[in-house]
């Protein structure tokens, strides 16, 4: 099989906040001006790169808001994050674990510190994609998946080299538990210095690969330091890995959905004449009530 080629290793663009608890680096729209397809399904990342937060009684975060047509999907390398929303869901996750909020019609929800993380401050690392539906199911109902380490699927690596932990799709017959509506897979992958990996993923999917902590080198070649995205080319199907020192990667990788995107805010729609329509049910309280 052919390899899939690096097309760029991005570094981190520059940072800003959301709302007061995330600092993060979006890689993609925004951050180098992709286009809004290239990583489809996966239409947004904002990482939230390893930093210290300070102590404090009131927990940082995002107020309420709105979404619609899309899912919001966190993930929890360093500290503890509270879900809740208009649905009547609520969850906090810590290291390892994944929150997966379906928008769908359209809802209400906001993240913040967990209430102890907040009190005591610490490391505060995370990744947020939102992952884009087909038009078929942009107006379906919305629906909260909490993502447990206990749940996730794990596949151990020749060697004791490493662990693949399959949040999506699946991985050497390991599968994830999260149930997607196009076909993606997600992966946290754990290497100790020196584990290789290798992937086999289809020429049609995008796919790209965050290196969270280490360095590692990819395909025999090219070197990705940490905080740096890897976003490889349409033209094959196998990826190696070998970790320069211990590393942590998220690997995304889905079947492109080749629809008209339509994008203003928290809205991710196939037209803006449905942008219009979200903004105009939101104000008249069509996706519930939370309080802030």
């Amino acid at each position: 099989m052919k390899t899939k080629s690096v097309q760029q290793i991005l570094p981190p663009p520059a940072p800003h906040m959301v709302g007061d608890g995330f600092r993060v680096h979006n890689f993609f729209p925004s951050g180098y001006d992709l286009d809004q397809k290239r990583m489809s399904p996966f239409f947004m990342m904002d990482y939230n790169s390893k930093i210290d937060f300070s102590p404090r009684e009131i927990p940082r975060g995002v107020g309420v808001h709105p979404h619609r047509g899309f899912e919001t999907v966190t993930i929890a390398y360093h500290g503890k994050v509270a879900h809740h929303d208009s649905f009547g869901n609520s969850g906090v996750i810590s290291e390892g674990e994944v929150q997966w909020m379906t928008a769908g019609s359209g809802i209400l929800h906001k993240e913040y510190h967990e209430k102890e993380f907040s009190k005591k401050g610490g490391p505060f690392q995370m990744v947020q994609l939102w992952v884009n539906l087909p038009a078929k199911d942009k107006k379906g109902t919305p629906k909260y998946q909490a993502i447990t380490r206990d749940s996730i699927g794990k596949a151990e690596l020749p060697g004791g080299s490493g662990i693949v932990e399959v949040i999506a799709g699946e991985f050497n017959g390991v599968k994830g538990p999260a149930s997607t509506f196009t076909p993606i897979q997600m992966y946290n992958v754990r290497l100790k210095k020196g584990g290789t990996l290798s992937l086999n993923l289809p020429e049609n999917f995008n796919t790209g690969i965050l290196v969270v902590e280490g360095n590692v080198k990819v395909n025999g070649s090219e070197s990705a330091p940490q905080d740096h995205f890897i976003l490889f080319n349409n033209d094959g199907e196998t990826i190696s890995i070998v970790a320069e020192d211990d590393a942590v990667l998220l690997v995304l990788s889905g079947e492109p959905i080749n629809e008209p995107i339509a994008a203003y805010g928290p809205f991710v729609m196939n037209t803006y004449d449905e942008i219009q329509e979200a903004m105009d049910d939101f104000w008249m309280g069509k996706y519930g009530v939370l309080e802030d």
